[in-house]
C-alpha cells in the first residue's frame, strides 16, 4: 500500500490562497460578464471597468450607466471588497512567513529521507539528541531528526547539515515517513518517558528486528522501555553519577578510556565480525593467525553467537564465523584487520 503522509503546516495556508485566487478570477468573470450583458460594453472595457471597480482606484468610467449597471456595480464593489483583502493579506504572509521556501524545502528533505538506506532515527533534538548526532556526524553515519518543536525545526530547516521532519515521533506516520523500514537503528531521546515509551512500542511493532536505544530518566522506566521492545536504555542521571565518582576514585582511567572511546580517529575500539571470515582461518587460533604482527590491532574482547562476552580472550582461543570481535587499533590497523580476516592474507 502506499504510504499516507502527513500533511506539511504550510499546505491549509497555500489552498487557503488558492482558493482566493480562484475567487477573483471568479469575481472578475462576473465583472465582466454583467457590464457587457447590462451596458453592452466590449470586452476590454468590461475588463477595464471590472479592475477599476474591484480595486477601488476611482479612475474614470467609460460610459453612463444606467440604473441596473449602477446597482451591478455597488454589489461588484461589496462582494470583492472582502475577497481581495482576504487574498492580499494571504499572500502577503505567505511571502513574509517564507511559506513557499519552506514547503519547497521540507519537501526536498522528505525525499532525501526516502532514498536512506541504513540510517538511524533521532527522536528528539534535545541535549541527549543534539549530542547523538554529533557522534553520529563524527562517524560518519547517515542520520534524521524527528522533532515537533517548531522554533527547533527552523533552526535545523536554516542548515543544510541535517535531515529533519517536523511531527510527533509517537505516531505510525510519522516514523513510516522517516524511512524508518529502511532504517539501521532508533534512538529516541524525548524529555518525558511516557512519550519513549510510545515511540519504542511504534517502531518495534513496525520494525521488529531493529536496534531501538532509548532514553529514561524515572528509575521503573528502563524495565517497562525493554519490556516494550528497547534494546537498550540510558539513563542519564545514573551515568553522571557514575562518572563523577569514577573522577573522583579512578580519575586516570576514566580519561583514557574517554581518550580511546569518544575520538572519532587515531587509536579506537571498533566491532568486527568473523562472519565473512576467510576459509582458511577456520579451525585457528588467534595466535597462529597472528593478528597484531601482522595488522598491529589488538583484539582486546569477543561475543559469540549466544551473545556471551570474553574480555581479553586467550591466545589459544580459536575464532569461528558466529565471533563478533572488539578490536583496539588505528583505523589503517582496524581496516587492515577487515582485509586479514576477510582475504585470509
Amino acid at each position: 500500500m502506499p504510504k499516507s503522509y502527513p500533511e506539511h503546516k504550510a499546505a491549509p495556508m497555500i489552498r487557503s490562497a488558492i482558493t482566493g485566487v480562484i475567487l477573483v478570477i471568479l469575481i472578475m468573470v462576473i465583472g465582466i460578464s454583467g457590464y457587457m450583458m447590462l451596458e453592452g460594453l466590449s470586452f476590454l472595457d468590461a475588463l477595464y471597468m471590472t479592475v477599476i471597480t474591484v480595486s477601488t482606484v476611482g479612475f474614470k468610467e467609460v460610459t453612463s450607466f444606467s440604473k441596473p449597471g449602477e446597482i451591478f456595480t455597488v454589489l461588484l464593489i461589496i462582494g470583492s471588497f472582502g475577497i481581495i483583502g482576504y487574498v492580499v493579506t494571504m499572500i502577503t504572509r505567505i511571502i513574509v512567513d517564507g511559506v513557499f521556501t519552506h514547503y519547497y524545502k521540507d519537501n526536498k528533505v522528505k525525499r532525501k529521507i526516502s532514498r536512506l538506506r541504513e540510517h538511524v532515527i533521532v527522536c528528539g533534538f534535545g541535549r541527549n539528541g543534539m549530542q547523538a548526532v554529533a557522534d553520529l556526524k563524527d562517524y560518519r553515519k547517515e542520520f534524521m531528526i524527528i522533532e515537533k518543536n517548531s522554533e527547533i525545526i527552523e533552526g535545523l530547516r536554516r542548515s543544510d547539515e541535517y535531515l529533519y521532519i517536523e511531527g510527533d515521533a509517537t505516531r505510525e506516520d510519522i516514523l513510516e515517513l522517516a524511512n524508518v523500514e529502511n532504517a539501521r537503528a532508533l534512538i529516541t531521546t524525548l524529555p518525558v518517558d511516557a512519550d519513549n515509551l510510545f515511540v519504542v512500542l511504534t517502531a518495534r511493532q513496525m520494525r521488529p528486528d531493529m536496534l531501538i536505544i532509548s532514553r529514561a530518566s524515572d528509575d521503573n522506566s528502563d524495565v517497562k522501555l525493554k519490556r516494550a521492545g528497547a534494546t537498550n536504555v540510558i539513563m542519564p542521571d545514573k551515568i553522571g553519577g557514575t562518572r563523577m565518582a569514577r573522577l573522583v576514585i579512578e580519575p586516570d582511567i576514566v580519561e583514557f578510556i574517554d581518550t580511546v572511546l569518544l575520538q572519532p580517529s587515531g587509536v579506537r575500539i571498533a566491532e568486527l565480525s568473523c562472519r565473512d571470515m576467510a576459509g582458511c582461518f577456520e579451525d585457528k587460533s588467534i595466535r597462529e593467525l597472528d593478528i597484531h604482527n601482522k595488522t598491529g590491532a589488538n583484539i582486546i574482547g569477543m561475543r559469540n553467537k549466544s551473545k556471551e562476552y570474553t574480555i581479553n580472550p586467550a591466545s589459544d582461543t580459536i575464532l569461528s564465523p558466529d565471533h563478533q570481535l572488539f578490536v583496539l587499533g588505528t583505523d589503517e590497523e582496524l581496516e587492515n584487520l577487515k582485509e586479514l580476516i576477510k582475504k585470509g592474507v
